[in-house]
């Protein structure tokens, strides 16, 4: 599993990190990527919605599925219906703050009292033993609420439990994505633990993600909302492109995000999202909003390809 500050990671993208998604940071040099969050009780009733968040191939590897749930016994056999279909990396989501999540004891109710980490550091042993050693991470926030801090405590509670890394994201679950991450706590898990600990939390550009590695000594950093507004993060942050890349530089990665949706996705999500995906990615752009306006009313994919005409050359598109 490459983990390294020449490793960036893509992190678990609820509703985003699908399989084109996933691929086209790939591309860009991302290392590693986590599917979105996947349902332990949705796998095992075999909800209609879980498969596709799955689908995966050769070229989208290493891959992490990402579990969330709050019963060890859907976990760890989540975990081995998985690792007997072929998956080889898991991830525990112990910070998921949605309230819907956090209400059934899953995501960040998994940190909400002392009762409750040591209930994450059991299922987490328990995930280990049947995920085999050196197969499972956590990502988990700082703590609940704001007096209660208890990152060091749950790091070294899933060391103990056997967790191969950790994933930390420095704010706590009530503040959602409110405020800003507090990147001295990462800095004092790294220190507290000998696994290797991956940064997350207000890393948007290639900048930050090396100031983060710079100022916490984490092993490697984990790209969120920085990959959505940018796949083109991992390529800056490893020194492969400049900051601030040009037009048809911008065009073609919206060709070929729409590619990859038409190959590997339902075409009529694919194309909604496109419409979501593509405003974050010229938002710089001195026609951003026009732009935009065309995004919006897109109904085909011949329209986002005449969109990537105007983004390469916008005179020629008038």
């Amino acid at each position: 599993m490459p983990i390294g500050g020449d490793a960036p990671w893509l992190a678990p993208l609820a509703g985003y990190s699908d399989l084109a998604f996933r691929l086209l940071c790939r591309e860009q040099g991302a290392a590693v990527a986590c599917t979105e969050m996947v349902s332990a009780k949705g796998l095992a009733y075999k909800s209609p919605g879980t498969q596709p968040l799955l689908d995966t191939l050769a070229e989208d590897a290493p891959l992490v599925v990402q579990l969330f749930g709050a019963e060890e016994s859907f976990l760890v056999r989540a975990v081995a219906e998985l690792a007997g279909r072929g998956y080889t990396w898991f991830d525990l989501n112990a910070g998921c703050p949605v309230p819907k999540v956090v209400k059934t004891g899953a995501g960040a109710g998994m940190i909400r009292t002392a009762e409750d980490r040591a209930r994450l550091a059991a299922i987490t042993r328990a995930m280990v033993r049947e995920a085999g050693e050196g197969r499972m991470g956590v990502k988990f926030r700082m703590g609940y609420h704001g007096a209660d801090d208890t990152a060091v405590e749950t790091a070294r509670l899933l060391e103990d439990a056997g967790a191969a890394w950790i994933t930390i994201h420095p704010r706590f679950a009530k503040q959602g994505y409110g405020g800003h991450s507090r990147w001295e706590v990462t800095r004092r898990v790294v220190e507290a633990v000998s696994i290797p600990v991956i940064a997350s939390g207000d890393l948007f550009s290639a900048e930050d993600g090396r100031r983060c590695i710079a100022e916490t000594g984490a092993a490697s950093v984990m790209y969120a909302r920085g990959a959505l507004r940018d796949p083109l993060v991992f390529a800056k942050y490893l020194g492969r492109m400049s900051e601030r890349p040009d037009r048809a530089t911008l065009a073609a990665l919206v060709r070929r995000h729409a590619e990859l949706c038409r190959a590997h996705g339902d075409q009529h999500r694919s194309l909604l999202k496109m419409r979501t995906f593509v405003p974050r990615y010229v938002r710089n752009l001195d026609d951003a909003s026009a732009l935009r306006k065309r995004l919006i009313a897109c109904k085909t994919w011949e329209c986002i390809e005449e969109v990537a005409a105007a983004i390469a050359e916008p005179a020629a598109a008038e």
